[in-house]
């Protein structure tokens, strides 16, 4: 039998007050700490190979400034940089580590999380220790909820507004599957969890992990000497907005200037439902022998969705307008201004290119798991096909890995919406990611 360990650690690295904070189409810089953010590292060795699986509380790390910091770690640890799994748990009340090339406190945070980074990779190695694997798949209800909805009159809008009564129905299904992978070590046991839903839930200007750090403090409250790292799914287009809701659905929330109801007592609620979803397989995982360990990445070509020519006059005024801080001079209010706002950016940003883009896609195998990276926001969709691929017993889609760039939406996501509005991809990247993303988990099962 081979030999089979992991180790673990942990960093602190919340932000200095006064950082960027990424996430909504407004500036907001930090004036408080709600609870800590956090970066994790999950180290795992078979047979004298080694891999470290990061998750950081950040909305996402654009490839260029997410590549020298893991050249930086595996300079660390003298591991290859293919040996990193890195990914962003993608709260929208965390430190920007993408906003301003220019800004002090920006620039700072960044060599910060470097720093954290290459400490927690070389403590998760050195903590390594022999382990078995288990495997379990619980459910979290009424958390996630598709926030994309048909309209009455035919459009498809994304976070429509609570109790609308121009909406339809949802156009697809959220995933409410809890990936739970149990590491049981004789001092104590790793958790590696994963979900897929937004974490947009707090809102406001004070630093939060959101729902995933809940969950991992509430799972580890409630299972002694249990440690958690946990990744995001295919949450593109899912969040924690119940359209309809009953009873006591909207406790501990707030409607937001989007029209989006957020509260940080429905985000400690988010984390207590994933935290119940390991409660209920904890204890009965399937246990499984890990015979291989590897990893793998491959590149993906991308067409670009630029603008035609007619978009671009409109797209000029609203630009223009939302910078010069005319929002209400914009024809739309709530989560539609934000999408003509985003939709009008992208089209600039867009106007001359490129044709096309470059994008990685990160496959690791343990034993009989696999997960399944892609560098931004695939819709559920997404998740959902790649977790039927044949081989695996488990295939974990995880967001926001080994780069952030943007949403991936499916193909009839194209009608309307934010999601599409602001991708910079064109109709059919989702479709692409799924082919591409099961011939890399084919290969690693070769």
């Amino acid at each position: 039998m081979k030999l089979f360990s992991a180790g673990y650690a942990r960093k602190d690295i919340t932000p200095e007050l006064g950082t960027y904070i990424n996430g909504y189409f407004k500036e907001r810089r930090a004036v408080g700490v709600l609870d800590p953010l956090e970066l994790c590292c999950l180290a795992l060795e078979l047979d004298g190979k080694r891999a470290v699986l990061c998750a950081i509380d950040n909305l996402g790390v654009p490839r260029r400034i997410l590549n020298p910091m893991l050249e930086r770690a595996a300079a660390a640890t003298g591991l290859p940089r293919e040996a990193f799994y890195f990914a962003a748990t993608h709260s929208h009340t965390a430190g920007a580590l993408a906003n301003d090339d220019t800004d002090e406190k920006e620039l700072a945070y960044r060599e910060k999380v470097t720093l954290a980074l290459c400490e927690a990779a070389q403590a998760a190695l050195a903590d390594l220790a022999p382990c078995k694997m288990g495997t379990a798949v619980g459910k979290a209800p009424n958390s996630a909820f598709v926030r994309r909805y048909r309209m009455k009159d035919g459009s498809v809008r994304t976070n429509p507004g609570v109790n609308n009564p121009q909406v339809l129905g949802p156009v697809s299904q959220a995933d409410e599957r809890v990936s739970v992978v149990r590491l049981d070590r004789e001092k104590d046991t790793l958790l590696l969890v994963s979900f897929a839903n937004h974490p947009d839930t707090v809102g406001g200007e004070k630093l939060s992990a959101d729902w995933p750090g809940f969950a991992r403090r509430e799972t580890e409250r409630a299972l002694p000497d249990t440690k958690v790292i946990f990744f995001n799914g295919a949450q593109g287009d899912v969040n924690h907005v119940k359209v309809f809701p009953e009873g006591g659905d909207l406790n501990g929330m707030e409607n937001d200037f989007d029209d989006v109801y957020r509260g940080y007592d429905h985000a400690r609620y988010l984390g207590r439902v994933v935290a119940g979803a390991v409660m209920q397989v904890y204890d009965k995982v399937f246990y499984r022998e890990v015979k291989e360990l590897s990893y793998l990445q491959t590149e993906v070509k991308v067409p670009s969705n630029m603008p035609s020519p007619e978009e671009l006059p409109l797209a000029r005024k609203y630009a223009a307008l939302h910078k010069a801080g005319k929002d209400e001079e914009i024809p739309f209010k709530g989560m539609m201004l934000t999408t003509v706002v985003a939709t009008s950016l992208r089209q600039l940003r867009l106007e001359h290119g490129p044709e096309y883009f470059s994008l990685p896609v990160s496959g690791l195998r343990i034993g009989d798991v696999a997960m399944i990276g892609l560098p931004g926001e695939p819709f559920t969709g997404i998740g959902v096909a790649l977790k039927e691929t044949e081989g695996p017993a488990m295939v974990i889609p995880t967001c926001a890995t080994n780069a952030y760039e943007g949403y991936f939406p499916m193909l009839d996501s194209y009608e309307g919406g934010y999601e599409a509005g602001s991708s910079n991809y064109k109709a059919g990247v989702a479709e692409l990611f799924i082919e591409e993303g099961k011939k890399l988990l084919q290969a690693l099962w070769k």
